[in-house]
């Protein structure tokens, strides 16, 4: 007993050395040699001490629930409480912890969420996914109080958007004609949003709401004049932007409706020659029209009455003209020879862009931002290495870039600032669709198209889509440069406009005036392959939902416009009488 009690003592003076050396020592010693032993780092000490002063704080409100004036007060606790991110051995407010989060994408967040509860609670913030949504394009217009979880709002509509591109991929649709029968031939076509405007030879105008397939179409009168002649002009050109249609008759009249109340023209004009060029501003407020080289604007005025804004001569007559909105007013890019102008309401004279003499222009597109048109080498000059396409500024005026290298005329170009900035899509006479990096300057892809040449293209962030001269309507994937479907129409294809979820393409003849094509002849069917067709391509709608179902398919059958179609019966044979 005597010597265990002398062990214990020995052992109780080493330990009280082994302390007051210790002590002695600095700090950074005593912590190596802390985890030299096996002691954890003292950030756990720090973190457990924390969590203990809040379980003990959780304790003493809790008491405090028996009286009811202290409920709020307990749940404003807990907000605070919950306020409070861990971020490593600090915490961070929740709003400096949501400032963080925001500049993290979707993949970033989901592996965010799976870190600790505090992590996932501010990861599926609603407040980020609200602006992935807005920077996907999929809440555009919306507020954060309309959708209770954006998070799930973000799946569902990228689901529905995959679901739509395996539809393009698929040509899973629903395909409608949009017809006029006694118009005659198809002589233009235009579309914009929900609204396709189509010309005839016949002189009558078409207007059509494709939201609501129901609705027939509505008939826009033309004015007396040209309603009282004898035979009636042919429209020449038409032209639907915003909620303003408007039309261009070969005698030089010019019409303009609403397109909320169609009916009668809300102005009319005339000239004495036949319109080469007609333009709508995006929202319908200004309408530019060409005759030769003259050059028109009219518009609303504070009223909202139309009148004539602006009257200009050019030295040569206009092949080309297109509005955009600027930032001064709005801005019209005509050409006319080997010449491109800018022409404002409020500048008296127009300003020269481009001029080059020998070099004539071929094509025209504009956006927001720039323009962009071919331009045909002469050849005569040493350095011409071929047909090229300048892409100039509206800003600035100046050339941004120079494009393209063809033997071939450029016909068509498409620009999308909104989902390819960088990107330009362009056809030529070549039979080639080819896809240009404004940035570097190069090729991207080059993709054999049509045998008659390319008469229209179109573009977005993985498909283009293009329409040839002899009536071929071709989809392309952009990433791999292979042809998913193709569909072909008698007629060359002068109009395409696409979106994510619908397609639209006018197949226009070139003779306007086919023999045998009278419209007093017996059968009107029996001219149908001279008259042009409009198809719209609708992918997004489902199987099993009626309201993709063509209106022909919902028919009752006593139409006699329905008897000899070939289609597929949307309801079972006993049904019908």
């Amino acid at each position: 007993l005597g010597t265990k009690k002398k062990y214990i003592f020995n052992h109780d003076r080493s330990l009280h050395a082994t302390f007051e050396s210790c002590a002695k020592e600095p700090s950074y010693v005593s912590i190596a040699r802390g985890l030299l032993g096996g002691r954890t780092s003292p950030l756990l000490g720090r973190l457990a001490e924390e969590r203990t002063k809040r379980k003990k704080k959780y304790q003493e409100e809790t008491a405090t629930l028996l009286s009811p004036p202290f409920v709020l007060l307990f749940c404003f606790s807990m907000q605070n409480e919950a306020n409070d991110i861990p971020f490593f051995d600090i915490d961070l407010p929740y709003e400096l912890a949501l400032k963080i989060f925001q500049y993290l994408n979707r993949t970033e967040l989901g592996r965010c969420a799976q870190v600790s509860k505090a992590w996932r609670a501010l990861a599926e913030d609603g407040m980020l996914w609200f602006r992935l949504c807005v920077a996907e394009g999929h809440g555009r217009g919306a507020a954060v109080s309309d959708s209770p979880c954006w998070k799930a709002a973000l799946r569902d509509r990228r689901v529905a958007a995959a679901n739509v591109r395996a539809n393009w991929k698929n040509r899973v649709g629903c395909i409608s004609q949009l017809q006029f029968e006694l118009g005659k031939v198809l002589c233009d076509v235009s579309s914009c949003d929900n609204y396709v405007l189509a010309g005839y030879s016949s002189g009558d105008v078409r207007l059509w709401n494709t939201l609501h397939w129901d609705l027939p179409s509505s008939h826009l009168k033309s004015n007396w004049l040209s309603a009282l002649s004898e035979p009636r002009p042919p429209v020449a050109l038409v032209q639907v932007a915003g909620s303003v249609a408007a039309a261009a008759y070969l005698d030089g009249c010019v019409d303009v409706w609403s397109t909320r109340t169609g009916g009668e023209p809300i102005y009319h004009h005339q000239t004495a020659g036949s319109h080469r060029a007609l333009a709508l501003s995006p929202d319908g407020s200004i309408l530019a029209s060409a005759v030769d080289s003259d050059v028109r604007l009219d518009g609303t005025d504070d009223r909202g009455a139309w009148r004539t804004l602006a009257l200009t001569r050019l030295p040569k007559p206009v092949c080309h003209l297109k509005q955009t909105k600027q930032i001064i007013v709005l801005s019209h890019t005509m050409a006319a020879g080997e010449s491109v102008y800018l022409l404002d309401e409020v500048e008296e004279e127009p300003r020269t862009m481009h001029s080059v003499y020998g070099h004539p222009v071929t094509c025209l597109e504009a956006s927001e931002r720039r323009v962009a048109f071919g331009v045909k080498r002469g050849g005569w000059a040493m350095h011409d290495a071929g047909n090229k396409i300048h892409v100039y500024s509206l800003e600035t005026g100046k050339a941004v870039a120079c494009v393209g290298d063809s033997p071939g005329d450029f016909t068509c170009i498409h620009l999308d600032e909104g989902n390819a900035p960088h990107m330009m899509v362009c056809g030529n006479k070549d039979r080639r669709v080819r896809v240009l990096d404004l940035r570097s300057g190069s090729c991207v892809s080059s993709l054999y198209a049509h045998q008659l040449g390319v008469t229209s293209v179109r573009a977005d962030d993985w498909k283009v889509v293009s329409g040839g001269g002899e009536g071929l309507v071709c989809v392309w994937e952009l990433r791999m440069g292979s042809k998913l479907w193709e569909m072909h129409n008698r007629h060359p294809v002068r109009h395409v406009r696409s979106d994510s979820r619908t397609l639209l393409t006018a197949n226009i003849p070139d003779d306007k005036t086919p023999r045998g094509a009278c419209i007093t002849d017996d059968d009107l069917t029996a001219h149908r392959r001279h008259r042009g067709t409009i198809c719209h391509y609708d992918f997004s709608g489902g199987g099993g939902d009626e309201s993709g179902i063509l209106p022909i398919c919902r028919s009752d059958y006593a139409q006699s416009h329905g008897y000899n179609y070939n289609i597929t019966l949307a309801m079972p044979y006993d049904h019908l009488r």
